[in-house]
């Protein structure tokens, strides 16, 4: 997939969910089916998601190089980089990473900040996955909770596929599950 590629694809699953959260009655943002995050928190996490690869992308090449090393694989399409994060997500069913444990419902009042934060967050990507070159984008890895080290590339195109993940958790499950 190209960097024009993949900025579009980013683009359209974060448009996509902004349009849905904003859409969304707000008494929907701290109600989730029973046991699940809120909506709230669905969208505080991809915030936190790409907000933490955003973070590593600021840090110089050579430290990324550095802390994470190189990879040492032939780098993998979209189609493979689903199946594989779809196989991962139903082995670790039940299990909650780190950074996504105890999170608190955010406020109604956090909405419009957080909305706001994923639309910087994410057009950020797009300008950086645009800025960096072909073989960083393709060599350096950085470590994702569940895959493992990924090349930079991939997890570009995963964290597109995150969105949508969330967005359609939320579009089938949500709605149905707090209004009935």
């Amino acid at each position: 997939m190209t960097k024009e590629d993949i900025v579009q694809l980013l683009e359209d699953s974060h448009q996509a969910l902004i349009t849905f959260l904003e859409n969304q009655p707000n008494d929907l943002w701290t109600k989730g089916p029973k046991g699940k995050w809120t909506t709230g928190q669905q969208a505080l996490h991809l915030l936190q998601s790409i907000k933490k690869l955003n973070d590593a992308l600021c840090l110089p090449k050579f430290i990324l190089k550095y802390k994470f090393g190189t990879s040492n694989r032939e780098l993998r399409d979209f189609d493979t980089i689903i199946k594989r994060y779809q196989e991962r997500l139903e082995a670790a069913q039940g299990v909650t990473f780190k950074a996504s444990r105890n999170m608190k419902i955010p406020p109604l009042s956090d909405k419009p900040y957080i909305l706001t934060r994923l639309q910087m967050e994410h057009k950020k990507l797009q300008y950086k996955t645009m800025k960096i070159s072909d073989s960083n984008l393709n060599n350096l890895v950085v470590p994702h909770p569940l895959m493992g080290k990924m090349p930079l590339r991939e997890i570009i195109m995963w964290t597109a596929h995150h969105v949508n993940h969330h967005s359609k958790i939320l579009k089938e499950r949500y709605n149905k599950a707090v209004l009935s």
